[in-house]
């Protein structure tokens, strides 16, 4: 059995866990680059054909209440954060849940642990920011908190350790001929999630302290195929869950 984490390595690995999820939010958040959020804000009548493609994008992304539409400005606080909940959440829930398709096969195996883990990190960022928490040692300690039930001093900072290993690129959302992506494709945090679970093996049995699904719906998760629509549930469960524990220590902070 592995000797337990000390909070110096902790923070260690969860300082990259941040500036993994960090820029990668950033993007997501602010790009705009064919102007499709832009337009959502405008009111003038469309031209051309092309005009009028992009303006049913827009409404797409209006609808979608996507962050930098006009639907998106409109919301409060509260609303944006769960939002980050039941729309970005849910769906990378999932990429979580999917490993279930094994049956009890599923429960021995890490990978579920840190996909569930990588998901909670990056919603609890998520809603940090849109509270005005940016700052990442405020973030790291949110992480700590919510996921390993680590209250870490404020004299604990990132060390040498937590700068990410010699040869991983930066995060990036390029396409082919660095010409930038549509910046919501819905692969794009499906991504971050498996660059987390690489990542997040260093934390070993602090895996185990984040907010889990309940035991009926771990236990329905071992039933090979069927598990996967328990584990979605159980998963989306405790994920609602991480949110409201990671909304309260916001507040208490």
């Amino acid at each position: 059995m592995s000797e337990p984490l000390g909070d110096q390595e902790v923070v260690d690995v969860l300082t990259r866990v941040v500036g993994i999820i960090d820029p990668v939010l950033e993007v997501l958040s602010s790009t705009d680059p064919l102007g499709i959020k832009g337009r959502t804000k405008d009111d003038a009548p469309a031209g051309s054909l092309a005009d009028r493609g992009l303006d049913a994008v827009a409404w797409a992304f209006n609808a979608a209440d996507v962050p930098g539409t006009k639907a998106w400005d409109e919301k409060s606080v509260d609303e944006r954060c769960e939002w980050w909940v039941r729309r970005v959440g849910a769906l990378n829930n999932l990429v979580v849940a999917f490993p279930n398709v094994l049956g009890p096969l599923a429960q021995r195996l890490p990978l579920q642990k840190m996909l569930g883990f990588g998901n909670q990190a990056i919603v609890l960022i998520a809603t940090a920011r849109e509270r005005g928490v940016t700052d990442r040692h405020d973030q790291v300690r949110l992480l700590a908190q919510v996921l390993c039930q680590r209250t870490i001093p404020d004299d604990v900072t990132p060390g040498p350790n937590a700068a990410a290993p010699q040869g991983e690129a930066p995060v990036t959302l390029k396409g082919s001929g660095d010409q930038e992506q549509n910046s919501w494709a819905p692969l794009a945090l499906a991504r971050t999630l498996w660059r987390l679970a690489h990542t997040m093996r260093g934390l070993s049995g602090e895996l185990e302290r984040r907010p889990k699904p309940t035991k009926i719906f771990r236990y329905l998760g071992m039933i090979p195929v069927v598990g996967v629509a328990a584990g979605y549930v159980g998963e989306f469960t405790a994920l609602s869950h991480a949110a409201e524990a990671g909304r309260k220590w916001l507040e208490a902070q």
